[in-house]
C-alpha cells in the first residue's frame, strides 16, 4: 500500500472512532517493527520522525525506507514529520512525500507561534497534507531536546489559534509528559474545556508515560492522535543490551536487529490493542 495521505487518515480514524497512534522511528528495525505491528492488528495510524532525528538521516532516506517496507502492507499508514522545527524541515519532508506535518513553535511567544504555524499551513495545505500544531510547552526529553517548561494549554488561547493558524490538529499540554523520567497527571477538565472550543482535533503527546485507560478516557474528548516514541526505543535499544550482558563476545547483529524488529512490532501491538479497547 501507498503512504495514505494526512486528511484521508483523519476520516478513518473518525469514521472508525479510533485514536490513532503515531510511532517514532530512528531506524529501520523501529520502522519495521512499527510497521509489522499496524498489519499485524489490522489498524492504521502514524509512522513519525522529528526534526532532531532527521539528523541522522533525511527526509528523503526516511521516505523510501516506510515505501520499501510497506509494500505489502494493507492498513492505512501516514508519515508524519514530528516536531518540525523549522521550515526548511517542512519543505524538505514535503518534497520527499510525507503526507502529515507538525509544526512546533510552542516554545516561541504566541503570536510569533501563530506566525510560525500559518506559513507552514499556507505551504502544506497547497499540497493537501494537514497540519498538527502545538500550544502550550511540554516538560520532559524530546530526543535530544530537554525542556523544564510545563506551561498547560490556555483555553483562552485555543479558538483565536486554530482559526489564525488554520491548523488542522492541535496538540495540547494538559499535564502529559515527554519520556519515561516524569510522570504525567492529566488535567481532564481541562482537556474537555479545551475539546469543547477547539475546532479540530485534539493530540497527545508523551503517550508512553500515560495509562492507557486515561488514554480510553481522552478519546471522549475529540482525542484523535497520541504519540509513542520512548517505549518502542526501550524495547528496540533492551534487544541489543540484555544480549550483551548474557555474552560480552555477542556479534550477530543480523539475528540481534531480527529480534529488536519483533520486540518493537509486540509493543506496538499492545499499544494499538489497549488504546482502542472499547
Amino acid at each position: 500500500m501507498e503512504i495514505v495521505n494526512g486528511f484521508k487518515l483523519m476520516d478513518y480514524a473518525k469514521e472508525h472512532q479510533l485514536v490513532l497512534p503515531a510511532f517514532n522511528t530512528t531506524n529501520y528495525e523501529l520502522t519495521a517493527g512499527i510497521i509489522k505491528g499496524y498489519q499485524e492488528m489490522g489498524l492504521g495510524g502514524y509512522i513519525a520522525i522529528s526534526s532532531s532525528n532527521l539528523k541522522l538521516s533525511n527526509p528523503k532516506i526516511i521516505a523510501d525506507m516506510v515505501r520499501s517496507t510497506m509494500i505489502e502492507c494493507d492498513t492505512p499508514i501516514a508519515l508524519h514529520l514530528d516536531h518540525g522545527k523549522s521550515f526548511e524541515d517542512v519543505k524538505a519532508c514535503i518534497d520527499a512525500g510525507f503526507t502529515s506535518i507538525m509544526v512546533d513553535a510552542s516554545h516561541l511567544p504566541l503570536d510569533q507561534n501563530i506566525a510560525e504555524v500559518r506559513k507552514a499551513v499556507e505551504y502544506c495545505h497547497f499540497y493537501g497534507i494537514p497540519v498538527e500544531a502545538e500550544l502550550g510547552a511540554i516538560s520532559g526529553k524530546e530526543d535530544d531536546h530537554i525542556s523544564e517548561e510545563d506551561a498547560k494549554t490556555d483555553p483562552a488561547d485555543v479558538l483565536s489559534f486554530v482559526e489564525e493558524t488554520g491548523c488542522d490538529l492541535l496538540a495540547v499540554s494538559i499535564g502529559n509528559v515527554h519520556g519515561m523520567d516524569l510522570s504525567p497527571h492529566l488535567d481532564f477538565p481541562l482537556l474537555k474545556e479545551i475539546a469543547e472550543i477547539s475546532t479540530v482535533p485534539l493530540v497527545l503527546h508523551g503517550g508512553s508515560g500515560i495509562p492507557f485507560d486515561q488514554v480510553r478516557r481522552a478519546k471522549a474528548e475529540n482525542l484523535i492522535k497520541v504519540n509513542y516514541g520512548s517505549d518502542l526505543r526501550q524495547a528496540f535499544i533492551r534487544t541489543f543490551g540484555q544480549a550483551y550482558e548474557q555474552n560480552h563476545n555477542e556479534f550477530n547483529v543480523m539475528q540481534l536487529s531480527k529480534d529488536a524488529i519483533a520486540n518493537v512490532e509486540e509493543r506496538v501491538k499492545t499499544i494499538i490493542k489497549e488504546v482502542n479497547i472499547n
